[in-house]
C-alpha cells in the first residue's frame, strides 16, 4: 500500500500561501514553485536505500553513506509540471527526466495524452511524477499508467495542491503509489478547478492565458 503524506511544514505552508495569491507574478511563481518541489523532494526521498561507502576526510578515513541500489527519474506531466522538475535535480541532479504530454477535454474534464517520451531504461528506475496540481487526477492516473506500461513498479507522485476528488481517484486506481501533497484543498468547481487553488498553475508559470 502506497503511502500518503500531505506536509505540514511551515515553510511548504509560508510559500503555497505566495503562489495563491493572485498578485504573485510570473517570476516570483515560478521560483516558489520550484522551492516547493524542492522540500517535497527532500521528504519524498527519505526511504531511498543506502550503502556503506569508505571515504577519506582531511582528518582519517571513515565509512559514510551513499545512495543505492536503483536509479531514479523525474517525470513531469506537461506543461505545468517542468516547474517544479529545476527543484527537484538540485537535490537529485543524477536523475535523468522524462516527459509526458496531456491536456484536459474542456468539455469532459479527461485527460488526453499528446506526447511520452521516457529514458531508455525507466523501467530500471525509481520515478517521481510530479505536477502542481492533482483536480480530477485523471492526468496522474493516465500518467502512472504510462509508466507502469513501462514496467516501472517504483513510483512516487509529488504535487503542490490537490482537491479530495482527484486524490480519491488516484489511490483508488494506483493504491501503491506513494503520494506526496504540499496542501490538500476543499473541492472542484463546475468548471474543474481546484478551490481555493490557485488558478491555472502552467498559465501562471509560463506567463500565458
Amino acid at each position: 500500500m502506497g503511502k500518503l503524506i500531505i506536509m505540514d511544514h511551515p515553510l511548504i505552508a509560508h510559500k503555497i500561501s505566495l503562489i495563491r495569491n493572485k498578485k504573485t507574478g510570473t517570476r516570483d511563481f515560478r521560483t516558489i514553485v520550484s522551492e516547493i518541489a524542492m522540500l517535497e523532494c527532500y521528504e519524498s526521498t527519505r526511504d531511498l536505500e543506502l550503502e556503506d561507502v569508505e571515504i577519506e576526510t582531511p582528518i582519517c578515513k571513515t565509512t559514510g553513506k551513499k545512495l543505492a541500489g536503483k536509479k531514479l527519474a523525474i517525470i513531469p506531466i506537461l506543461r505545468a509540471g517542468l516547474g517544479m522538475v529545476d527543484g527537484m535535480e538540485k537535490l537529485i541532479p543524477s536523475a535523468k527526466v522524462g516527459h509526458i504530454g496531456m491536456y484536459r477535454d474542456p468539455k469532459t474534464l479527461n485527460p488526453i495524452e499528446y506526447y511520452c517520451k521516457l529514458p531508455d531504461d525507466i523501467d530500471k528506475r525509481d520515478v517521481f511524477v510530479v505536477d502542481p496540481m492533482c483536480a480530477t487526477g485523471g492526468s496522474a492516473c493516465d500518467a502512472i499508467d504510462a509508466l507502469k506500461a513501462k514496467g516501472c513498479k517504483n513510483i512516487r507522485f509529488l504535487c503542490i495542491i490537490a482537491a479530495p476528488e482527484g486524490l480519491k481517484k488516484l489511490q483508488e486506481t494506483h493504491p501503491d503509489v506513494d503520494v506526496i501533497v504540499g496542501a490538500l484543498d476543499d473541492h472542484l468547481n463546475d468548471h474543474g478547478y481546484i478551490v481555493p487553488g490557485l488558478g491555472d498553475a502552467g498559465d501562471r508559470i509560463f506567463g500565458t492565458k
